[in-house]
């Protein structure tokens, strides 16, 4: 460790030498004597007074020793003001001499400042980085297999024209890309809702990827991200909830479009402090408040449309989700089955 050096002229108060009187101290010193001794002769040798008792004596002290009082004050605040001064220079000085010697060290370290730049822009580097596996996993993206996709069947050079008119003649001019994608499977519907268990839950993932080929699909999962991650940070966790699983019938009858105590059973999460926090939540917070009615609508919009052929079977794996849960918490902060 290197010691900074004291600057010159910088001393402590116990290294000063005792000083001498000033000349404003000597001034009052040799009035205040010469005043003392005049008062003296005029009070005592000529016999001058000014009355008998306690109060001529009380005047008389105060004839002599009030002006000899106030030299002295005055020459004390004189030599305070030059006191000030003098440390006013000092601390300046002291100060300087500090610069001096940070100018020194930081000159001398100047190579060292190439390899903190350097630092900075690896941890500028690292922190992007971060945000790019950070948005990743929040997609829930995952990489494809590295197999080679299996060869196209053999055609003969007859026969490749007249399939590709078929194609053509059977896709009328500008059918949209989500149309000539096949309906999503029910299984994968219900798998991508509940969201991948793992990292390495293959089947989920996959399923995942095809749900977010269908655009409606895909829209109700980018909202229930959206509230599951504001949820999280409040510490609420899907997996941690254990609702009152509805039946289907009613299921059935949200999808009809009834509303309040009708559905009241639908509202199974009995969970008081994550009611009270995403109550408090849904109060506070217009992010949260705005994100959790999308998703509210979208659900409402996906459920009416799984219902339609959807089995039993199929409404209770649904109810089970985790895209579920959070529709039955949010719904009953919501008010939905009020």
């Amino acid at each position: 460790m290197t010691m900074t050096p004291k600057p010159k002229g910088f001393q402590t108060g116990s290294a000063q030498a005792p000083e001498r009187l000033s000349a404003v101290e000597l001034a009052a010193l040799i009035l205040s004597g010469v005043w003392l001794l005049g008062a003296t002769l005029f009070f005592v040798v000529q016999g001058a007074g000014v009355g008998n008792g306690a109060l001529s004596f009380v005047l008389t002290a105060l004839v002599i020793f009030l002006p000899v009082a106030m030299m002295w004050v005055a020459a004390i605040a004189a030599r305070t003001a030059r006191i000030m001064r003098e440390e006013s220079a000092r601390l300046h000085a002291a100060i300087e001499g500090i610069r001096q010697t940070y100018i020194a060290q930081s000159k001398a370290q100047n190579g060292q400042g190439g390899a903190d730049m350097s630092i900075a822009r690896k941890l500028d580097e690292i922190a992007a980085a971060q945000r790019k596996t950070e948005t990743a996993l929040a997609t829930f993206s995952s990489t494809r297999p590295a197999s080679p996709p299996p060869p196209p069947p053999s055609r003969s050079p007859a026969a490749r024209p007249q399939a590709n008119e078929e194609k053509q003649v059977a896709l009328p001019l500008g059918t949209p890309a989500e149309d000539m994608q096949p309906p999503l499977a029910r299984s994968d519907f219900i798998r991508a809702l509940n969201f991948p268990e793992t990292a390495e839950d293959k089947a989920g993932f996959a399923s995942l990827r095809r749900a977010l080929k269908d655009r409606p699909t895909a829209q109700l999962i980018q909202a229930a991200q959206d509230v599951l991650t504001l949820l999280s940070q409040d510490g609420i966790y899907m997996d941690d909830l254990r609702p009152d699983m509805a039946r289907p019938e009613i299921w059935r009858s949200f999808a009809g479009g009834a509303r309040g105590r009708a559905i009241a059973a639908l509202g199974g999460i009995r969970d008081r402090s994550s009611l009270a926090l995403a109550a408090a939540r849904m109060k506070n917070d217009p992010i949260f408040r705005d994100a959790a009615h999308h998703f509210l609508r979208r659900f409402d919009q996906m459920f009416s449309t799984f219902a339609e052929a959807a089995d039993d079977n199929d409404i209770s794996d649904l109810s089970n989700t985790r895209t579920a849960r959070a529709f039955m918490l949010l719904g009953r902060v919501a008010g939905t089955f009020d």
